[in-house]
């Protein structure tokens, strides 16, 4: 048998010192003393990530899932009570857009410190701890964003092991750690930040940088040496684990009820019907709605793909008429989600009643879609835009959810996809908006304009296949704007549409990087579009991440 890695936990020489300070705080507060609850027993070890609102907090999940432990993400004041079943190996506490001296700033409940596991702070989760452990937090006299440079002060810590003495990791804060706590002392620092990196000897660490973005070298290393060797974690959570686990899961919350699934054609749909057909068999109806909002050919495709691969049940609804009629004049992008969102759902109901007795709504909701949208998992983010499929949903609708994804990646979800054995095309589909192309049309959506948006799409991906391109790019899109401008073709005036083109790289979406297609390309791609589509004169490349940007333009 494989020997466990030693764990690096809180020692019994520091129990006085961290009861004795949780006590005094309790009684300033004026509470009660706490009884700690038992841990009932539980079969897999977890990673649980406490979320004060950053908008990459379901990026150190993806990191800790990296190194093949379970990680769940829960909000800052979840109970232990709800903790305790996941049997904890470890905390990380996530950045977040709060001060820890504001009034009513998020702080970290006490059987963190109690339960005697290691924690990591990452940026305003270190100062949370810092600051709760008796440190002094303060503005910084200099922020830091972006790239700094990162000096090691120690070389024995367990949690820097294997690092270079100095290295570039992404900073992003204006609050910094004045005075450390009691029993802490610095591991690292940069030019701006003498405490960069803190830690005890009982297994509590502060991150000042943000190890989960790829921006900072060797951040994986870090998760590696925090979850592997510091919480002593053994690594042995999979795509066939989740496959598993999910398949449980689906047949304890259906029993003997009955599912409908929607189907957009996309990936993330199809690895969630597969799930739940394996779960539950013939008791599982897909339903696929023609939007009036897809590309050329798409609902043609996308049912050949499914009968021909899946040999699952599916019921095929042209609701064309009715989206386009409610977007009709609608101008907001957030409305037009909320629109779809919400007319889809209506047109299930429909659908499900012509079935019988329908319990339970499937869907491929990811966790960038919530994270964007906020939801009760993530109430200490701010909003970026609401998901059709989250921020979109009826505050009333008959359906309980069923969402087998709902917090995995992009990349893991074709993980699971290939696990599954599902075919290569449809796993390295590029995602595709549930809105579709409404919010690709900047404006009031129309029949002209979404022929114009296909055709110019139909090129585009066209030239980016030909250039055996489509595998590299996350994903290629075009965008209609409301801009119109003057153009001379033949001699004679135009006044026609700007069209956007947009190719992204990226590994979770969560952030991204403008793609640096050929010249050539771009060239032969503008040319196209200006020649083949009617009312389109002018072609543009966007040439902005994310952040500042997101991946769609609405």
């Amino acid at each position: 048998m494989k020997k466990k890695p030693q764990s690096h936990r809180i020692a019994t020489s520091d129990d006085i010192e961290v009861s004795a300070y949780l006590e005094l705080a309790r009684e300033l507060r004026g509470e009660q003393p706490v009884v700690e609850p038992e841990s009932p027993p539980a079969e897999r070890e977890t990673i649980v990530v406490l979320d004060f609102g950053s908008q990459y907090s379901m990026l150190i999940a993806r990191r800790v899932r990296e190194c093949h432990v379970y990680c769940e993400l829960v909000p800052y004041d979840t109970p232990w009570e709800k903790i305790a079943p996941l049997n904890p190996r470890g905390f990380i506490l996530s950045g977040g857009p709060a001060s820890v001296y504001d009034a009513g700033a998020p702080l970290p409940l006490p059987y963190i410190y109690e339960q005697r596991l290691p924690v990591m702070g990452i940026c305003y989760g270190m100062l949370a701890v810092a600051y709760e452990l008796g440190g002094e937090i303060a503005r910084g006299p200099k922020h830091e964003y972006g790239h700094t440079i990162l000096h090691l002060s120690s070389e024995d810590s367990p949690l820097l092991a294997g690092l270079p003495s100095s290295l570039p990791v992404w900073m992003s804060h204006g609050d910094q750690v004045m005075e450390l706590p009691p029993g802490f002392r610095s591991l690292a620092y940069t030019e701006n930040s003498p405490f960069a990196v803190i830690g005890s000897e009982h297994g509590i660490y502060g991150l000042q940088f943000h190890p989960e973005v790829v921006h900072t070298a060797y951040g994986k290393t870090i998760f590696q040496n925090f979850v592997l060797q510091i919480c002593g974690c053994q690594g042995n959570w999979t795509p066939a684990n989740f496959i598993a686990e999910s398949i449980d899961k689906i047949k304890a919350q259906v029993g003997d009820g009955r599912v409908v699934c929607a189907l957009s054609g996309g990936v993330d749909s199809a690895v969630a019907a597969t799930l739940i057909d394996r779960a539950i068999g013939n008791k599982l109806t897909c339903i696929f709605i023609n939007n009036g909002l897809l590309r050329r050919d798409e609902p043609e495709r996308v049912l050949n793909t499914f009968k021909r691969n899946l040999k699952m049940d599916v019921v095929y609804v042209d609701a064309t008429g009715r989206f386009l009629d409610g977007l009709a004049g609608v101008t907001d992008p957030e409305k037009k989600r909320q629109l779809v969102g919400n007319e889809f759902i209506r047109i299930f109901e429909e659908e499900a009643a012509k079935l019988g007795i329908i319990d339970f709504l499937a869907q491929g909701t990811l966790y960038p879609d919530v994270i964007e949208s906020t939801s009760p998992e993530t109430k200490a983010a701010h909003k970026i835009k609401s998901h059709h499929n989250v921020g979109g949903l009826p505050a009333k609708m008959r359906f309980k959810l069923i969402e087998p994804l709902r917090y995995l990646f992009k990349d893991e979800v074709r993980e699971v996809g290939l696990a599954l054995g599902l075919p290569e095309d449809m796993i390295w589909r590029q995602p595709f908006p549930g809105p579709g192309l409404s919010i690709r049309i900047i404006g009031e959506v129309t029949r002209e304009k979404l022929d114009i948006l296909r055709s110019a799409d139909w090129i585009l991906m066209n030239e980016v296949k030909k250039a055996k391109l489509y595998r590299q790019l996350w994903q290629s899109f075009v965008v209609l704007t409301d801009v119109k401008s003057v153009g001379v073709m033949g001699d004679y005036r135009t006044y026609g549409y700007l069209i956007a083109v947009r190719a992204i790289t990226s590994e979770d979406a969560m952030t991204a990087d403008w793609a640096r297609l050929p010249h050539d390309l771009l060239a032969g791609i503008s040319h196209r579009i200006v020649n083949e589509v009617p009312g389109v004169n002018r072609v543009v490349y966007d040439i902005t991440g994310k952040p500042p940007a997101t991946i769609e333009w609405e």
